[in-house]
Order: C-alpha cells, then structure tokens, then sequence
C-alpha cells in the first residue's frame, strides 16, 4: 500500500500542501540551476577586468564540475534517508555562500572556490530535488501519470541552466554592476527559494542510517550498452561544457559581438533546445533518440565551426541549438538505456556512476580546448573539438548498435 494512502498527510488539505509545494521545489531548482550559469555570460568582462586567459576560465568552469562530481559521490544519495529538506535547505545556503563569494572579488583563487562551492551545492540539489518533486508529485496526485514530474523537472534542470546566462546576460548588458548584480538578484531569488522549501512538507522518514559514499561503477548489465550510454552522456556534455565555458568568449572575440546579451542568449538556446528537446521526445524509443541525439550533435557542432570561418553570427547561434537538442535527446537516451539496463536494487549506482562520467565530459574538453587556445587559434581548436566529437559519436553509434 502506498504511503499517501497509509500517512495522515493524505486529507485533502495536506494534499493541497504537497501541491504547492511541488511548484515550490519546482521553483527552487529552477532558481539553483539558474544560478550555476550567472557567470557564462560575464567571462568575457572577467577578462577584461583581470586579464585572465581562455584557459582560465575554463578552469573556473571546470572546478564547478570537480565540485558536481564530489557531491554526487558523497552527499547525492542521502536525502533518502536524512530526509529531502535536510539536504536540500543547506544545499541552496551553499549556492549563497558562492553567490557572496564571486560579490567579494573578481580574482583567480575566488573564483575558483566559488565555482566550487556551487558545484558542491547543485550536486546535492540535483538529486535531491528530483527525487523531492517525484514524491510530491505522487502524493498530490496518487496514481496519476509521472508526465508532469518528467515535464517540470527537465524544464527546471535543464531549461534552469539556459534561464540563468540569459538573465545574467540581460542584467550585465542593461543594468548597474554587471559584475555584481546578477548574483545580488539571483542571492536573493536563493534566500527566497529556502523560505520556500522550509514551507514544503517533507516526503522522507529520517532513518539511522550507517554512512557511505556513493558507489561508482560500471559493471551493470550489459557492459556494451553502458559504455556507450556512459560515451554518449559525455559527448552530450561536451558540448554544454565547450558552450557554457568558452562559446561566450568566442562570440565577443571571433564573431566580433561583445553584447553581454547574445553571449548569455547563446548558452539560453543551447541549454532551451536541450530541455525542449527532452520533453516532446518521451514517447520515442531510446534507439530513436539515440539516432536523433546522434544527427543532432553532429549536423549542429559542424554548423558552429561553419559559423567561426565565416563569421557569422546567426548560424552559429543556429549550430549551437541545433547541437543542444541533440545533446539532450543523447543524454535522455544514455539515461533511458541505464534505467533499463540496470538491477533495481542498483539503479542508483548506475545512474550516480552515468552521471560522473558526464561530469567529466564538461570539464576534460573545455579544459583541453581552453589549453590548446594558448597556442592555437580558436577556430582551429573548435574544429578540433568538432573532428573529435564527430569520432566520439560515431564510437557511440558502433557500441549502440552491438549492443542491440
């Protein structure tokens, strides 16, 4: 029997409650992962301000991803039974404390550990407040369809990501202080966002629990098929990574548009055509997204690096869409082909080590791209990145195929 039907929470007021407070966390998550993409669009002005090389900046974005990756690891799984508020509340006050962080200075080690510190908090808030909407979800609406759950919290994951450098991009182009009043509005919305969730009823019995990390690993199923849905969540994140972390610096530089606007527009395209893309396929199979991610990878990574040798603006914005709906068709069906494959007792597992190897995946190639452009030109290094990724999704194609 379920737990609405066996909890006292299921009289038709806390029912109301748990409505609520699914849009609640749904507003929440949006807002933290809203907030991990404020500084996309302000690299360039870091630059200037500072002098920093495009391999630094990589570097600032890759150790949000060290501190992503960590999180997972040690602290992604234990809302499960320390209870989804007692993680989430101080996930978000980490989010606050980076936001405070990147407000107290523009240099190299801050922002470094700022980076981290959000990494750190979006990897507890990630998982939490997926699992969070899923059970409030089902206790609002018992027995229903999961489409709405799957519907918002893509939107929130995904399209929270694009939301954020466009309205960073926005205040940095319009308003006072670009370097610092994205992070006072997007603070504030976080302190709301905490308010919010200590309002929301909690979903999880707290248990005595013995402590461990999270394991990582790849042996689940068949190994074929988690190779290649692990290579395919890599390449999918390669290429938020390379538009999150160095797309903004290219269109000031080579496109010759230093709009703070179209720079946080740019990663908003990816990031929306990621979320959209994710929501409309869920009736496809994973083999046709497979497919769909596939193409959508390669016709749009082929499109940005057109855009680059011609200097033109508008098809790399096309390219850079074109490559984020099939980023997030392929990470969709990489996380469709481990749900299947995976033992229930260890679908956690599975996911948790998935999820580790798309995190590499955004920071190894914004790193090495942001290396190779202290001694390349950038459109050389893109169509590197671009031969690369080209190999690495035809690897996918091959291993998907042998393991059908």
């Amino acid at each position: 029997m379920s737990l609405v039907l066996d909890s006292p929470v299921t009289s038709p007021p806390a029912s109301k409650r748990h409505g609520r407070g699914f849009w609640a966390v749904a507003g929440t998550f949006l807002v933290a992962m809203a907030y991990s993409t404020v500084p996309a669009p302000l690299f360039p002005l870091y630059v200037a301000r500072e002098g920093f090389s495009t391999f630094a900046i990589t570097v600032v974005f890759a150790a949000f991803a060290v501190g992503v990756v960590v999180s997972i690891v040690l602290a992604g799984h234990i809302s499960d039974w320390a209870g989804r508020k007692t993680v989430l509340i101080p996930a978000l006050g980490l989010e606050i404390v980076s936001a405070l962080l990147f407000l107290t200075s523009t240099s190299l080690p801050v922002l470094v550990v700022a980076r981290v510190i959000n990494g750190l908090g979006v990897g507890m808030i990630a998982a939490t407040a997926t699992a969070y909407l899923y059970d409030l979800h089902t206790r609002h609406r018992p027995g229903a369809s999961t489409r709405r759950f799957e519907i918002v919290s893509t939107a929130a994951n995904i399209g929270g990501l694009g939301i954020g450098a466009l309205i960073s991009g926005a205040l940095a182009q319009y308003a006072p202080s670009p370097l610092s009043t994205p992070y006072v509005v997007l603070g504030v919305l976080l302190v709301v966002s905490i308010a919010a969730v200590a309002l929301t009823p909690e979903t999880v019995s707290r248990q005595r629990v013995r402590y461990r990390p999270q394991r990582i690993s790849a042996d689940h199923g068949d190994r074929g098929g988690y190779l290649a849905a692990g290579a395919g969540a890599f390449a999918a994140f390669a290429v938020f990574g390379v538009f999150t972390s160095v797309s903004p610096g290219f269109v000031a530089g080579e496109l010759h548009h230093p709009s703070r606007l179209l720079a946080g527009l740019v990663v908003f395209l990816v990031f929306g055509g990621a979320a959209l893309a994710q929501t409309v396929t869920g009736g496809l199979s994973v083999t046709a997204r497979r497919r769909l991610g596939l193409g959508g990878q390669a016709i749009g990574v082929l499109l940005v690096v057109a855009g680059m040798y011609a200097t033109s603006f508008p098809l790399f914005l096309v390219g850079g869409a074109i490559a984020g709906v099939g980023a997030g068709v392929q990470f969709k069906a990489s996380i469709g082909a481990v749900t299947a494959m995976a033992a229930p007792a260890r679908r956690g597992e599975a996911l948790a080590s998935l999820f580790f190897i798309a995190y590499l995946g955004l920071s190894v190639p914004s790193l090495s791209i942001g290396l190779a452009t202290r001694f390349l030109a950038p459109v050389t290094v893109m169509t590197w990145f671009a031969g690369v990724l080209l190999v690495l999704l035809a690897g996918v194609a091959a291993l998907s195929r042998r393991a059908r």
